[in-house]
């Protein structure tokens, strides 16, 4: 197409200068088909261009469609892959699901127990409750929660960990009702509670530096109370709080004193080990601070 315009090009201007030998041309004539011929041979490279342009265009179009088929033939491929992938996986589940079920069905049911009002056997309720009637300055019961509470204040001597003689006695009266039927077996948890004034006096410091020492060495003896009273030490765990539970306020010297107590509580669950009363005990004289250091007096701080 450019070849052929390009030759029409020259042929006209031949014919206007084969007329010029036939008549005469002007210059100004002469110019303007010149002119006209350039304009014509621009467009005709104008053209040319474009057509490149399209042409390559085109090309990339056509391969970047290739592409895309390929795409969607693999995308396709994936998809058919992922989901047959989840139908394995879905089998599976089915299978796991199926096999915990079974497992399920294999685990022995256990019966929830019903003790009315409270956490423990109505019995073993109405004998701690005479049991606190009875040692009204010593201990307290919590017959919604099945807690013993033994006031620091009378169980032990101002800052010391070492039982009183009225402690232990109405200590002992409760081992006889934890080793009787309606309570042997049951798990304990003893648990020591101080107010939140820090401890002082240097020579209980030796033994109990702050109040988580004095708490759960109060536990201690207690619980090795206890146990030298045939309860199953097997079944007694002891931990202390510290501060770290009040159940008053502590800007009372009243609040401090209810804050200072030793809880002993009585766990609806069977202790299931084997009997570890056979085993041997500590004796409760290495926290006795008295067999160590003389006692100090006048000086109150956690009682």
């Amino acid at each position: 197409m450019a070849r052929m315009l390009r030759w029409l090009g020259l042929a006209t201007v031949s014919f206007a200068l084969t007329g010029g030998l036939f008549g005469c041309v002007s210059q100004e004539k002469y110019e303007g088909v010149v002119s006209e011929k350039d304009a014509a041979l621009q467009q005709l490279d104008d053209a040319n261009t474009n057509l490149a342009s399209l042409s390559a265009e085109n090309q990339s179009l056509k391969a970047q469609l290739a592409d895309l088929q390929n795409q969607s033939g693999t995308q396709t491929g994936l998809t058919s892959n992922l989901n047959s992938q989840i139908d394995q996986l879905t089998a599976e589940s089915t299978q796991w699901k199926t096999k915990y079920e079974d497992l399920l069905n294999k685990i022995p049911q256990v019966t929830e127990i019903s003790y009315g009002s409270g956490p423990l056997p109505q019995p073993l309720s109405d004998a701690l409750t005479q049991f606190a009637q009875e040692n009204p300055d010593v201990v307290e019961f919590d017959a919604e929660r099945g807690v013993v509470k033994f006031k620091s204040d009378v169980t032990f001597p101002t800052g010391q960990f070492t039982l009183s003689p009225e402690a232990k006695s109405a200590i002992d009266k409760f081992a006889t009702i934890l080793n009787s039927p309606a309570a042997s077996g049951y798990e304990l948890m003893v648990v020591g509670h101080t107010d939140n004034v820090p401890v002082s006096t240097p020579g209980v410091k030796r033994f109990s530096p702050d109040n988580w020492y004095l708490s759960c060495h109060r536990a201690i003896s207690v619980g090795e109370e206890l146990m030298r009273q045939g309860v199953d030490q097997g079944r007694i765990g002891m931990a202390g709080y510290g501060q770290e539970r009040p159940i008053a306020d502590n800007s009372t010297s009243e609040g401090r004193s209810a804050n200072r107590r030793v809880e002993v509580l009585i766990l609806p669950t069977k202790h299931m080990g084997r009997s570890m009363a056979s085993a041997p005990r500590r004796e409760s004289n290495m926290y006795n601070k008295d067999s160590a250091v003389e006692t100090q007096t006048g000086q109150e701080f956690n009682k």
